[in-house]
């Protein structure tokens, strides 16, 4: 899945291996230099193209983040382990690992910080990550419907509502244990969650005496 570039100028048709290739080297600046080291003209000349190319395509360096960490997202995958648990665990696993590349931590965290000020790139950030990876949502919704471990929804905005919802809880407890707390998501913290997602908070276990 390619990730959503700003309208391009007038000229040369775009080139789908220049795209490669530059959001490349941003992830790669981003685990040199990390956010504040990284500059255009350096990402231009990793990535063998001219700085005009590279400003052709991203008006400045959120967008040009906001791209090269989209790309990292498209990677997950809903495994079918049979049951609607264990998908949510396996994919849940595969987000706190991506979130836990250098690449990912920093970029998304400065991305989302710049975006308080900036409602364009904030929809940039819901278009290019958030929206693109609700059809994991969707996906494992449909699975659990057809093998009789969810409901239908009564309408498609009911329908709607219940997909932003999942993947608000799901993406905002993962970001937050590994980018803000600086806990390990691993699997024993995945399964407790994933429970507290299907069954609520009465299935957590008793406290000890």
């Amino acid at each position: 899945m390619q990730s959503p570039t700003p309208a391009g100028r007038p000229g040369r048709p775009r080139s789908a291996a220049a795209d490669a290739a530059i959001l490349a080297a941003t992830r790669a600046a981003l685990v040199e230099l990390g956010w504040s080291g990284l500059s255009l003209g350096d990402v231009a000349t990793r990535a063998g193209v001219a700085k005009t190319t590279l400003y052709r395509r991203w008006s400045g360096k959120p967008e040009l983040v906001v791209d090269a960490v989209a790309e990292l997202f498209d990677e997950l995958r809903l495994p079918d382990s049979g049951t609607l648990a264990a998908d949510i665990e396996g994919v849940v696993l595969q987000f706190a690992a991506i979130l836990a590349r250098p690449e990912a931590k920093s970029g998304l965290m400065a991305v989302v910080a710049e975006s308080t000020r900036d409602e364009a790139l904030r929809e940039r950030i819901r278009a290019s990550i958030v929206e693109r990876q609700k059809r994991l949502v969707l996906e494992g919704r449909a699975r659990a419907q057809a093998r009789g471990e969810l409901p239908p929804e009564p309408g498609p905005e009911e329908a709607d509502r219940t997909a932003d919802l999942i993947f608000d809880m799901v993406a905002g407890a993962v970001v937050h244990r590994t980018l803000v707390s600086g806990k390990p998501a691993d699997e024993p913290w995945v399964h407790s969650f994933t429970q507290v997602l299907l069954l609520g908070l009465t299935s957590l276990p008793p406290a000890p005496a």
